[in-house]
């Protein structure tokens, strides 16, 4: 990824309040709590809401972001809940997983550039054991029409950095889809994420 993409994480990230909050995303949350505990990974994790509910839970996390800034808050904010994540910097090419090493992968409004994002989730797969689950929320190709409405719901501005329902199936033609839809929702996460939004919503189980 390039310097600038890195530059503005880290920008957004460098503030003392967090940018989306320090509670969990509503549809993790739920979804979390339905299937059992073991190994999760938050790929794009930011400041650490969602790794450090899920560590809360009793879960063993790992995540990874290519803010330092990020890691910085979201170690802050495990202390703050006594709670350990193990938080990596970095692409995930040299992040060192190991093969089915995952029970679980979240990713949580995880917009990679567009031209890596299929590969991004094809290379997650081989982390993640069979009959692990996928949890997937962010937003659709069709929230520009939202985004232009209110641009406090935030989110990527460029078409081909947002999802489609066929995307999905395409990433992750290998599971069972337990959920998958888009969906407008209300959201209210921090000082980003306010407002009417249109989403993809996937769990998925590898076969």
């Amino acid at each position: 990824m390039t310097d600038k993409w890195t530059d503005k994480w880290n920008r957004r990230y460098n503030k003392e309040d967090f940018a989306y909050g320090e509670q969990p995303n509503h549809f993790l949350k739920e979804q979390l709590e339905k299937i059992v505990l073991g190994a999760i990974l938050f790929p794009a994790e930011g400041e650490g809401r969602n790794a450090v509910f899920a560590a809360k839970l009793g879960w063993n996390v790992s995540a990874f972001d290519i803010s330092t800034e990020g890691q910085k808050k979201a170690l802050l904010l495990a202390e703050k809940n006594n709670v350990i994540i193990n938080y990596k910097v970095g692409e995930l090419k040299t992040l060192n997983y190991s093969v089915e090493q995952f029970d679980a992968i979240a990713l949580i409004y995880a917009h990679f550039p567009a031209d890596i994002k299929s590969q991004l989730h094809k290379t997650l797969d081989h982390y993640l054991q069979q009959g692990g689950t996928i949890i997937f929320e962010a937003f659709s190709k069709n929230h520009l029409g939202y985004q232009a409405k209110n641009e406090s719901v935030g989110g990527p501005k460029d078409i081909e950095s947002l999802f489609s329902v066929d995307e999905i199936l395409a990433d992750f033609s290998n599971y069972d889809i337990i959920e998958l839809r888009e969906e407008e929702i209300d959201l209210r996460e921090g000082l980003y994420h306010n407002g009417q939004g249109c989403v993809i919503r996937f769990v998925g189980k590898k076969q």
